[in-house]
């Protein structure tokens, strides 16, 4: 091939490239006979560009053949050149996420609302359903038109087409469910609490690590772009100055307590399975207190304790350095209380440590009060999942390290919160004596 001369990256570099190319082609065949016959050794073309030429001559017979030969081959590396400087490679900013595939493991109505969440942008593609039964994983894929089905764990993790897990069995099954899943290569998302004691977290993280995957627990309400605003305005914007407290509170009448008071025992209420308020619902306000101000210096737990060994609900206290936060939480009764944080600057009021719609700044000075907040990404989901679903996936999609280790620390630093305040209140899993 001969010489075309330096390129530049710009609007009118392909143009040039091609017109120098097709000139030094025609200067060939002018200038064949002229070279062999005086045995020249080339002169600048009369294009008037003065680019390196390698010129070459052709005899005989197949002078037409060699001649053809080399123009196809540099038709092609024009092609290539072409692509490249007209259609440079998009940026990662500019690459769509590609679909992760993913199978699930639980048939509730959590699985259900991740399902519908995670796939509604595509950045998601349910690939198979596991259930112990195989007419109830049927009936659960069905719904989504999922055509792949397991009742064998060992044969949900040996299948290659699949990426990831989400995980949303019962909590005492989260450590062993997870374990399996990672060791054969898969990411996992895995609903809190990710499991029941701090070491079967620390092992768990260790195991991704290892296989070079993500574990990334599924605290949905960290994501929401409005306890991300609130975030940015009390830690960046310091809106509120030194803080001076808080109050949090997440109590929820739960319709199975109504089988407690019956003489049954749910698996959310049960010590089996690792159950009760605190885990399952008090663990909400804990994380928005970890992810907004940090692990606390220590921390006390006033619970009730349900017949059934675990705890209906009860009352937090979080030790800061100068400040408390005082958590209200249970599946026993109701409450209608908002949020609140309190700082030299004024209060700001939530709605809710979950699905937040209002965000509230209320000014000492003024005595006015503005609303920050911005709107549900979707107001008509039963719980807001969209955000966690497209934060998950970037971060498995980018192997973006220090995201997953920010979510990783606050996850280590909850359970050590919860595995205390369990302790306090006397409430023992079979976990806890292994």
């Amino acid at each position: 091939m001969f010489g075309i001369g330096k390129i530049k990256k710009s609007s009118f570099g392909v143009s040039k490239l091609i017109r120098v190319d097709l000139c030094q082609l025609r200067e060939r065949v002018l200038v064949h006979k002229t070279q062999t016959r005086e045995g020249g050794s080339g002169a600048t073309p009369p294009c008037g560009h003065n680019f390196p030429v390698q010129w070459f001559s052709v005899e005989g017979p197949y002078a037409l053949v060699t001649l053809t030969v080399s123009l196809y081959i540099n038709y092609l590396f024009i092609s290539v050149l072409y692509c490249t400087f007209s259609h440079p490679p998009p940026t990662p900013f500019d690459s769509p996420i590609m679909a992760i595939t993913f199978g699930t493991i639980g048939t509730g109505w959590i699985t259900e609302a991740f399902i519908k969440a995670a796939t509604k942008k595509g950045q998601w593609q349910l690939h198979a359903v596991y259930s112990r039964k195989q007419e109830q994983a049927e009936a659960f894929a069905s719904k989504f038109d999922c055509k792949t089905t397991y009742t064998s764990l060992d044969d949900l993790a040996a299948d290659k087409s699949m990426q990831a897990v989400y995980i949303a069995s019962p909590n005492s099954h989260h450590y062993a469910h997870a374990k399996q899943l990672l060791q054969a290569g898969k990411h996992v998302i895995l609903e809190k609490p990710a499991t029941s004691t701090p070491a079967e977290l620390d092992d768990l993280f260790a195991t991704a690590k290892q296989h070079k995957v993500f574990l990334i627990e599924a605290f949905r309400h960290i994501q929401e772009a409005n306890f991300k605003l609130l975030r940015e305005e009390i830690l960046e914007k310091k809106r509120l100055g030194p803080i001076y407290g808080a109050s949090l509170t997440y109590a929820s009448y739960s319709s199975r307590y109504n089988n407690v008071l019956a003489g049954e025992t749910p698996n959310i209420f049960s010590l089996d399975f690792s159950g009760g308020s605190l885990v399952d619902i008090g663990v909400y306000p804990v994380t928005f207190a970890v992810a907004l101000f940090g692990a606390p210096k220590s921390q006390t737990y006033v619970p009730f304790i349900c017949r059934t060994g675990v705890d209906g609900g009860g009352v937090i206290m979080l030790q800061y350095d100068g400040f408390g936060v005082q958590i209200n939480q249970s599946k026993s009764y109701q409450s209608f209380a908002p949020c609140e944080i309190y700082g030299e600057k004024g209060t700001l009021s939530v709605n809710a440590t979950t699905d937040i719609t209002s965000v509230s700044h209320w000014d000492p000075k003024s005595k006015k009060s503005e609303e920050l907040a911005g709107p549900l990404r979707d107001p008509k989901a039963q719980v807001n999942m969209e955000e966690e679903a497209e934060e998950f996936a970037r971060i498995v999609s980018e192997k973006d390290e220090q995201a997953a280790g920010e979510l990783e620390r606050i996850s280590k630093d909850v359970i050590k919160v919860t595995s205390e305040l369990r302790r306090q209140g006397g409430i023992v899993y079979p976990a806890d004596k292994a």
